[in-house]
């Protein structure tokens, strides 16, 4: 039996792997298929702490790397079905299972995308879901923020701090935004709005240069989507509280069910931050070392 089972192989479970490993409780990491989270699909960091520059699959590497210094295990593997109803704990994966005294959950989430082709052509090359990361390599460019709710407020408001003209492309004809955020988008200066209007084709071959939208072309540089994160936690459905957008509610890093821990972007619909979900990683861990001492 394993002392403590980390599903996810991301930042927040990488943390707390090393932490649960130097305390001599030999965690098992269940890292998915494929391993590493969103990291793995981004280009450049630049605001990871202790790296001015780094790519995205290279930084999951050196903590995997740090993990499996310690003696951390990996499978990488999805978990098909858990049982939390009893103690032992049980993880299954397709074809074995596994029981355990205690579990941190680190699933992360997943940006929402359009889905079309030359979106999913383009990610990493002007594409991207997050403004904090990325908006930095957009100085004194005109960009494209795709959406209509807080997210997409969030994310334009940011890049006016570094382009010099947001566009807000929304399909319907009002945004679903709480009403200070949509203020604070309509007196800003550097966007504009356009409503009822679909992306239809993102434009250029090796970077963006523009979209194409219903009725008309924009130049644009870059393009963020923001309609939404959906947190990978479909298999906990029934086995934990999860709220209304699939988020885990937790206390103290403690799920509803007490030993089932959870951290980083399963939890956190706020941040979404590679350094945000180490920090809930490392928390989660200390609070399992608490847990299997009493």
């Amino acid at each position: 039996m394993e002392n403590v089972i980390i599903i996810g192989g991301g930042p927040a479970g990488l943390a707390a792997a090393i932490y649960n490993a130097r305390a001599n409780l030999k965690p098992l990491v269940i890292a998915g298929s494929p391993p590493g989270g969103q990291l793995t699909l981004t280009t450049e960091v630049e605001n990871y702490p202790g790296f001015e520059s780094i790519l995205g699959p290279e930084l999951i590497l050196k903590m995997r790397k740090h993990a499996e210094k310690f003696g951390v295990r990996f499978f990488d593997q999805n978990v098909v079905k858990v049982d939390f109803s009893k103690k032992p704990f049980e993880v299954f994966l397709p074809d074995s299972s596994s029981t355990t005294k205690s579990v941190i959950i680190a699933t992360g989430a997943k940006a929402l995308w359009l889905n079309l082709p030359s979106e999913q052509r383009l990610r990493g090359k002007g594409v991207s879901a997050c403004a904090t990361c990325d908006g930095f390599f957009f100085k004194e460019k005109t960009v494209a923020v795709i959406g209509g709710g807080d997210t997409a407020m969030e994310e334009a408001l940011t890049l006016t701090k570094f382009a010099k003209k947001v566009y807000i492309v929304h399909r319907r004809d009002s945004f679903r935004a709480s009403k200070i955020m949509q203020d604070r988008v309509l007196n800003n200066k550097r966007i504009e709005v356009i409503l009822n209007s679909q992306v239809e084709e993102v434009l250029g071959e090796l970077k963006v240069e523009g979209i194409r939208i219903t009725g008309r072309e924009l130049q644009v540089d870059g393009v963020f989507i923001a309609i939404g994160h959906k947190p990978d936690t479909d298999v906990f459905k029934g086995k934990i509280e999860l709220d209304k957008k699939g988020y885990i509610v937790v206390k103290d890093y403690m799920t509803t069910v007490p030993g089932v821990f959870a951290a980083g972007d399963c939890v956190d619909h706020k941040y979404r931050q590679a350094a945000t979900a180490v920090g809930m990683g490392v928390a989660a861990a200390l609070e399992v070392e608490r847990y299997l001492e009493g």
